[in-house]
């Protein structure tokens, strides 16, 4: 016959989630973890006090019994999913406009409503502050995975995040992401079918306005931007990097159309600039497209309502978010994932891209 649990003389088990017994507690996780419920409050509160060792000790031991001091036990006992982080390398002005991360997110919360989860963002000052930030989400069990943004060449973030063990899914092309699971939009063909239009259409003088040099995705752009161009036997486009603001494009596009050659076409990194770009031609009297074509990416709402209308290079940015978060939860499952490309930028003509005058009258 089994002893009665709590019998004089029985050793004290720590509960087990799901066991059909009294919730675990506080005392149990400080048994399991050799330290007392003090040090485990200073754990789970953040505070100095322990080591860092003997924090992880402890989360490792609250993890197993299934216990929080708080609502987030039911993500430490990783039975169900309930939030996941997105940090974001950006001014919060600038996110704010940025029509790409607002369709982006939306397709984030689109999966997430389904499945009646929330989305932790936040904007960061660094890739090193974000580093800090993701550390802390994970031993905290504030988030049960993460969508890792934004990739630079030997990215800083790569090692220590995957020393965490931090279930995440990178938006950027394998080459750029270390080994994580990825999802990324093939940037190299898209540029190279804007500057071929280009160039069909009579542009010999092609320029750009990029992102950040840093940037993966914008060094990819660049290097295909370049390479077209020599296999079009075209000179070398110019190039301004910038930081994907408005006032930067603006800024951009008039150092541009100030060259005693300037050029006859200019494609932009993403829409919002394009837009600034549009306005610069008109405050110097330089008319668009007879004088000067511009594309933007990043094809939005804003594209469609300028006049004349921004021909862009297009893709469903809902879509891309909404797919990005369906393999962030394949990864917590602990499911393989294989790196995922989406559907490749796209060209829409609009009104803004046409032959340059001195070709003559356009068709």
């Amino acid at each position: 016959m089994s002893t009665p649990p709590g019998t004089p003389g029985t050793p004290h088990t720590p509960n087990t989630p799901g066991a059909p017994s009294e919730r675990v507690t506080i005392k149990d996780v400080a048994a399991a973890a050799g330290v007392s419920k003090g040090a485990v409050s200073l754990a789970f509160n953040h505070k100095s006090g322990v080591s860092e060792a003997t924090r992880d000790r402890i989360f490792a031991a609250a993890r197993r019994l299934g216990w929080a001091p708080n609502s987030s036990a039911r993500s430490l006992s990783r039975q169900s999913v309930d939030t996941i982080g997105l940090a974001i390398c950006r001014p919060a002005r600038l996110l704010g406009l940025e029509p790409f991360y607002m369709e982006f997110i939306s397709g984030i919360e689109s999966v997430l409503a389904e499945r009646n989860c929330s989305l932790l963002l936040r904007l960061v000052g660094s890739l090193e502050e974000e580093i800090t930030l993701q550390e802390r989400w994970w031993k905290e069990r504030q988030i049960a995975g993460s969508v890792l943004v934004d990739f630079h060449r030997r990215d800083p973030r790569i090692a220590p995040l995957r020393e965490l063990g931090l279930p995440a899914v990178a938006v950027g092309h394998p080459d750029l992401t270390g080994g994580f699971p990825s999802v990324w939009t093939d940037d190299a063909p898209a540029v190279a079918e804007a500057v071929r239009y280009l160039a069909a259409l009579g542009h010999r003088r092609i320029a750009r306005v990029g992102g950040p040099a840093g940037l993966g995705h914008s060094a990819i752009r660049a290097e295909a931007f370049e390479r077209t161009l020599e296999e079009l036997g075209l000179d070398g486009g110019r190039h301004v990097d910038t930081g994907f603001s408005g006032e930067e494009g603006a800024r951009a596009t008039r150092s541009l159309l100030l060259t005693p050659d300037r050029p006859t076409a200019i494609v932009y990194d993403n829409d919002i600039m394009a837009v600034a770009g549009l306005g610069v031609a008109a405050e110097m009297g330089v008319s668009v497209p007879d004088d000067l074509s511009l594309l933007a990416w990043d094809d939005s709402q804003l594209c469609r309502l300028t006049h004349p209308t921004l021909s862009a290079m297009s893709h469903d940015v809902h879509r891309f978010g909404a797919e990005v978060t369906e393999v962030l939860f394949d990864v917590i499952a602990g499911e393989e994932v294989r790196p995922r490309p989406v559907a490749t930028p796209s060209l829409v003509p609009r009104r803004s891209t046409a032959p340059p005058r001195a070709q003559g009258v356009r068709p």
